[in-house]
């Protein structure tokens, strides 16, 4: 049964899902003001922008401070979000919450293989063509082979390409994890930068 909606929450429907206001207000109607159920609708009709939300701008969002069990690591971690409403949701404070918990417990040292210094690349590389050449594997195999290898590097050493530490199989990556809160909220979602610190370290 349809019901009046509140203007607000029309612009809220909007804010997330980049549709218009006649869209978002005939959702909201028929799911009697559940914005969840609204999005899904409109998803479904294809009348919102989620495709384009990557290239969307993310400055709104949360810093957090999580400090590890013992009180010997702690994480300092900035993720932004479009609209300070998906901020103030229990999807993403538990997302930003769980990335946290993520670089305590697996110490990356970047977000993603993009920020990675080419310098670090090029002698990763150089080492792993070395230690071919002396396995005697054909010129041919090695540059897949160092692919390969620099792969499992940003498994490692990449925030959004290590596994997710609570999936036990590992088939789950912490970008995984991100592009499902995305996919909730609908908004654009950017792990902004984050530093690590452990008790005694140089």
């Amino acid at each position: 049964m349809n019901q009046t909606i509140d203007i607000q929450l029309i612009q809220k429907l909007r804010e997330i899902s980049g549709a218009g206001v006649l869209d978002c207000k005939k959702a909201l109607e028929q799911t009697n003001g559940n914005i969840e159920k609204a999005l899904q609708i409109l998803r479904e009709k294809g009348a919102t922008q989620v495709l384009k939300k990557s290239v969307r701008e993310a400055k709104n969002g949360l810093i957090s401070a999580y400090i590890h069990h013992g009180d010997k690591i702690g994480v300092l971690l900035e993720v932004n979000c479009e609209t300070d409403f998906v901020a103030r949701t229990d999807e993403f404070k538990n997302l930003v919450k769980e990335l946290g918990l993520q670089i305590a417990a697996a110490n990356p040292l970047w977000v993603s293989s993009q920020q990675i210094p080419k310098d670090v690349i090029e002698r990763e590389k150089e080492i792993y063509k070395k230690q071919l050449l002396h396995e005697n594997k054909p010129e041919k195999m090695i540059e897949k082979i160092i692919e390969g290898k620099l792969q499992k590097f940003y498994d490692q050493v990449c925030l959004l390409e290590q596994p997710y530490i609570r999936d036990p199989q590992g088939k789950q990556k912490v970008k995984d994890l991100v592009n499902s809160v995305i996919a909730k909220t609908g908004e654009n979602i950017v792990v902004k930068r984050f530093v690590r610190f452990q008790l005694g370290e140089e």
